[in-house]
């Protein structure tokens, strides 16, 4: 009997990184490991103390190799697996999350001129504080009418690369011209790897304003922008761009001296997190939405034809699936917004009574919650907290709570929360449909579709279809396995594409939560009030980003 091959999958989440180890003719998990990140996000202060402004999100790219140098050896020790069994590795990466580095792949950071300088570290996916350089680039290509916008929804994101590297350059010049490259971090760590740059197709074409069939804007927009940005594309980014599934090249001989691997071993390109959820969760046929559902929330859906949709993140031809035009639309505030209520609402009384119960505070309010009937409370909120990503395209947008009263109780608060969340997602499903991008299926992943049935049922309450939980346990690491199951290739026991390794390696449903006919009838009227808050709020009246002048003081 031929010996099992195994892969190793890694996702680099916002606060920590996990890894799987996993069988490659089934995709039967073998041992899991999370690790994480030491210096956490970086949204006060650096290392040495030196202060951040409002909106910034970094992290210490030296973390990140940290966690592989741990994780990967984990791995194989808790499994009894060696490094001679593993035919293949696979990564995904928040997006866009972005390094400048030398050309050697040395993060400015490293060095010691630029250790106190923020623009040197990493830029995490939430790190907002481009907004100014995101409205400008968009004012300028609508003016120029640059067709690129049609694919990202009308709109550049403050959290793409562009307008982050803009704001390296506006802020920190000196950082700008030091930087011989600029890098998606999850093509850094394949970089640090394989010794080898190879870029993938779907952090540029959903974050980087790159398309397959016309590749980036005209270097004449990039001089519209600022002169000094004319040639960006050629001298900090590339023009070659790798698909999905591309072996980037192997564990070198370096690298196998942290990672336990052996020298050889296949490495995938790297993926978006969210994009690699979707063969991870088993998906390969189009029009099924999964829906990520975490720290903030990604909806993943591929196409057989290109529909433009206003406020989504970014359509990429072969993006998720190849074949297929994949759609990414989402919101950038879901866990984090809970996370928020019960380190800055909660009690101790509250916590006492979770305590009593062997309860999680998170679970205990949701049992809570649960009690409560839609629409009892009078509350209606806005899922704005981290600004809004679809369909608004703003992260200077903030959150809201509307009908509060003296007798207004915290576990109220938390529903409404839950509820405008649902909203939201409503909200991206009604664009996409009202656009020509029909959805026959709705599946979900990530920990709140694991841990949280209340939010769940919220969700299929408000959108009024049935949500089928995907039953693989971090569909994110599962289809950075099927990344390298697929990189390694048949010759050396791997799949010879994404369907046939996703189709092999995973899929199934843990859960289905089915409407409740009385509570989408309310919540039928009630997302009609949320509609009228978010067109008011986030389109007509700009008080909300008056208000965030003012706290930065920028008036």
């Amino acid at each position: 009997m031929a010996e099992e091959k195994y892969v190793i999958g890694i996702d680099f989440g916002t606060l920590s990184a996990r890894g799987v180890l996993v069988k490659v003719r089934d995709g039967a998990i073998v041992s899991s490991e999370v690790k994480e990140y030491p210096h956490g996000v970086m949204d006060k202060r650096l290392p040495d103390g030196t202060e951040l402004g409002p909106d910034w999100a970094l992290q210490h790219p030296q973390d990140y190799l940290d966690c592989i140098s741990e994780i990967f050896p984990t791995l194989m020790k808790d499994a009894g697996v060696t490094a001679e069994n593993i035919i293949g590795v696979g990564s995904d990466f928040t997006t866009c999350s972005i390094l400048p580095t030398k050309a050697d792949g040395t993060p400015l950071c490293f060095l010691p001129q630029y250790r106190e300088t923020p623009h040197a570290y990493a830029k995490l996916w939430k790190h907002h504080a481009a907004q100014r350089e995101a409205n400008e680039l968009n004012r300028i290509a609508a003016e120029r009418g640059e067709n690129f916008l049609s694919n990202y929804g009308g709109k550049i994101s403050s959290e793409w690369m562009i307008p982050k590297i803009w704001q390296i350059l506006n802020e920190a010049p000196e950082i700008f011209n030091a930087a011989e490259r600029i890098m998606e971090c999850g093509d850094w760590v394949v970089f640090q790897l394989t010794g080898e740059e190879k870029r993938s197709s779907c952090q540029m074409g959903y974050k980087a304003i790159w398309q397959k069939e016309t590749g980036y804007p005209p270097n004449d927009f990039f001089r519209a922008l600022d002169p000094r940005l004319e040639h960006v594309a050629d001298e900090k980014l590339s023009r070659t761009a790798y698909p999905l599934g591309t072996r980037a090249g192997t564990i070198t001989k370096n690298s196998a001296k942290w990672t336990g691997l052996n020298p050889g071993t296949p490495v995938a390109v790297s993926c978006g997190d969210a994009h690699a959820a979707v063969p991870g969760a088993g998906i390969t046929r189009p029009d099924v939405m999964l829906m990520v559902i975490g720290t903030s929330g990604c909806d993943m859906m591929v196409s057989r034809q290109r529909c433009r949709i206003p406020g989504i993140c970014g359509i990429c031809e072969d993006g998720i699936l190849p074949g297929y035009f994949g759609y990414e639309a989402g919101q950038s505030c879901i866990g984090d917004h809970f996370q928020w209520f019960v380190e800055n609402m909660v009690s101790t009384e509250y916590r006492a009574a979770a305590k009593e119960k062997n309860m999680s505070v998170y679970r205990y309010f949701d049992d809570l919650a649960t009690q409560i009937r839609p629409g009892e409370s009078g509350l209606l909120a806005l899922d704005w907290w981290n600004g809004n990503r679809s369909v608004l395209v703003n992260a200077d947008l903030t959150g809201l709570i509307l009908g509060m009263t003296l007798r207004t109780k915290p576990e109220e608060i938390y529903k409404a929360l839950a509820e405008a969340v649902a909203f939201g997602k409503r909200k991206i499903i009604d664009t996409f449909q009202a656009n020509g991008a029909g959805i026959s299926e709705l599946y979900a992943t990530g920990g709140i579709s694991e841990k949280s049935p209340f939010v769940m049922q919220t969700l299929a309450d408000v959108i009024g279809k049935t949500i089928k939980v995907s039953a693989v346990d971090n569909a994110t690491c599962m289809g950075a396995a099927v990344m390298g199951a697929v990189a390694a290739g048949v010759e050396k026991g791997g799949y010879g594409g994404i369907p046939d390794a996703a189709s092999a390696m995973s899929g199934g449903v843990r859960a289905v939560y089915v409407p409740n006919a009385g509570s989408h009838v309310i919540y039928e009227r009630l997302y009609q009030e949320y509609c009228t808050l978010h067109d008011y709020f986030g389109i007509r009246n700009n008080v909300m980003e008056r208000l965030k002048k003012m706290e930065s003081a920028e008036t």
